[in-house]
Order: structure tokens, then C-alpha cells, then sequence
């Protein structure tokens, strides 16, 4: 028994007239997929190009489609992966950009008594640390023993127990320092 509903959709899947998606659906029985391979064979509707495989069976599971001559899994749909992949990366791509975002909201400053004399985004620091990590590290620790203190400010480091590691560190390096003069 064919139904409204199934005639229009015919109509709109294969681009055709309501009379010839009524007579297609009427010699399949209502099928919709027979349907469209009726239209096919008669040369109303384009079959799709490529070597794809096509199945009204719903068993399809992450990318694999199971062969019609003995039930066994068939050939890989390669959307899966495409689309898996492009996922994936838009992902990491979003992740990468929370993460640039949060980095340019905070800061790292190089402070010397009471007075702050280097601010930069945690970003750059970041950067700095990947492609001069033998001369950004080294820095760092000299800067310690020649009196400068370091702190992480920004949304991100309110009430940090980073800054007062850097702190803690600050007051070791001064006192080495302090035991290596005496």
C-alpha cells in the first residue's frame, strides 16, 4: 500500500513527476529503495556514479557495510574516515584555540623589587620555551640569582599555588645565593 507521504517523498528524492513516483512505488509494493532501482532501470533516475555498494539493510556499523551475497562484512565506506578524520582535527583545532585564547588572557611578568619589568602573554612564553628552550630556561634561572622574581597574572591564575612555587623558588635562589657569598 503506498502512502502520500512515501509518493512525495519520491518525488523529491528522484526529481520526478507524482504520477510516475505513484506507478514506481505501486510495481515495488511500496518500497521506496525498489522504487528508485524501478526509475532507475527505466532511465528516469541517474544510478550514482562510483564503485560504491548499495544496501537497503540497516546493519551499518562504524564504517563498514556487509555484503549482500553472504552477510559478511563488505568494502569500508571511506566517508567514515574522511569524516572521523575531519572531526579529529577540527577538535584539535578547537583545543588549539582555547588554549591560544587562554594564553593571551594571562600574562608572565618579570618583576625586579617592586617594579614590573618585562610583561608578556603566556602564549609567547610558551612559544619562547618550544623553539629557544636552551636560551629561555637558562634565562630564567639567571634572572633568579640576579634578583628578578616571576609571576603568572590573568583569570586563569587567580589564588595559584604556581606563583607561590615561583616565589618559594625565588627565596632558594637567594638564599644560595646568600650561602655562596658567606
Amino acid at each position: 500500500m503506498t502512502t502520500i507521504e512515501q509518493v512525495e517523498k519520491l518525488c523529491a528524492m528522484a526529481n520526478i513527476s507524482y504520477e510516475e513516483s505513484k506507478a514506481a512505488l505501486d510495481s515495488a509494493n511500496g518500497d521506496l529503495l525498489d522504487a528508485i532501482i524501478f526509475l532507475e532501470k527505466q532511465g528516469k533516475v541517474r544510478a550514482p556514479t562510483g564503485d560504491g555498494y548499495y544496501s537497503s539493510e540497516k546493519n551499518i556499523d562504524k564504517g563498514t557495510v556487509l555484503s549482500k551475497e553472504n552477510g559478511s562484512e563488505g568494502q569500508e565506506y571511506k566517508g567514515s574516515k574522511e569524516k572521523s578524520f575531519c572531526c579529529s582535527f577540527k577538535r584539535i583545532r578547537e583545543f588549539c584555540l582555547k588554549m591560544i585564547r587562554k594564553g593571551n588572557a594571562n600574562s608572565f611578568e618579570v618583576i625586579k623589587g617592586e617594579e614590573i619589568k618585562a610583561s608578556l602573554p603566556v602564549t609567547i612564553l610558551v612559544f619562547l620555551l618550544l623553539l629557544a628552550f636552551w636560551a629561555t630556561v637558562p634565562l630564567i634561572i639567571i634572572g633568579l640569582f640576579f634578583g628578578f622574581k616571576y609571576r603568572f597574572i590573568g583569570p586563569d591564575f587567580k589564588g595559584s599555588t604556581i606563583n607561590d612555587t615561583m616565589n618559594d623558588v625565588a627565596a632558594a635562589a637567594e638564599n644560595l645565593k646568600k650561602s655562596m657569598k658567606s
